[in-house]
């Protein structure tokens, strides 16, 4: 067993098998820049160079979220569009990495799904969720941020243009149910970390290449439209008066008062 942690974010490799845990139990494992950088550092040495390791758990710590988004308080250190558009192109370079580690991926969730834990959940194979799930981005309700395009693209890929569109606009959240009918999950069981640990011993006995090839083919196709630029999309939303409007909402646990400017 080798392990590799730091406070926010654990990770440990056992019998083949890698973990990744978002550990900020009291903060309903919201993320922190830090995390996604460390996150980032991880997937990268996975997709360079995964000997000896067959799969991939993440999960986070507690039972009440896997990930609730990004750490809100951090965006008051923006100060202009520039800070927008480095932030969003950090998550994508994060997600990208994930995407191409070339062993399987389960994401075992509990709870709360949302904003950037709902996009890291996106990019995983497989979900296991427990029943309480709740799966979204509420961020029309919330920020009035956006989605880059490439979240957009692989959250559609996921559940269907119509149904992105739906969540994101109404801002509501997928639970358990309707998560299985769709197969945005493939399980909804009462301990999903117990039960990704099942499927990666299972998955640790299949051809590699097979599934090595079948990830990356998939990834292919979904990125044949991965040169289409969002950055003014960025800057009109984290630029905009409503956006610290609800950055400050947010916060201060008020309703946000939108403008539209």
């Amino acid at each position: 067993m080798s392990t590799n942690a730091t406070d926010e974010l654990l990770y440990e490799t056992r019998d083949g098998i890698a973990t990744i845990t978002f550990n900020r139990p009291k903060a309903r494992n919201a993320l922190t820049f830090e995390m996604y950088d460390q996150l980032l550092i991880i997937s990268t040495n996975l997709a360079r160079d995964h000997r000896g390791i067959s799969a991939l758990i993440i999960n986070g710590a507690g039972d009440k979220a896997f990930a609730a988004g990004t750490d809100i308080s951090r965006f008051r250190e923006f100060t202009d569009d520039a800070d927008a558009i480095a932030y969003e192109h950090r998550i994508d370079q994060v997600l990208s990495a994930l995407e191409s580690i070339p062993v399987p991926t389960v994401a075992a969730i509990r709870g709360a799904c949302t904003g950037g834990g709902a996009a890291i959940a996106a990019c995983c194979d497989l979900r296991i969720a427990s029943p309480d799930l709740k799966y979204g981005f509420p961020i029309a309700r919330t920020l009035g941020n956006c989605l880059s395009l490439n979240s957009l693209s692989r959250i559609a890929s996921l559940l269907g243009e119509a149904r992105t569109r739906e969540i994101i606009f109404t801002s509501r959240l997928i639970k358990a149910d309707e998560a299985s009918a769709i197969a945005l999950v493939s399980e909804v069981v009462e301990d999903p970390l117990a039960r990704a640990r099942e499927l990666a011993e299972q998955m640790k006995l299949h051809a590699p290449l097979t599934l090595q090839s079948t990830k990356e083919g998939l990834r292919r196709l979904r990125n044949s439209s991965s040169s289409l630029n969002s950055d003014d999309l960025i800057t009109r939303c984290y630029g905009s008066n409503d956006f610290k409007e609800g950055l400050e909402a947010f916060l201060a646990k008020r309703p946000p008062n939108w403008t539209g400017t």
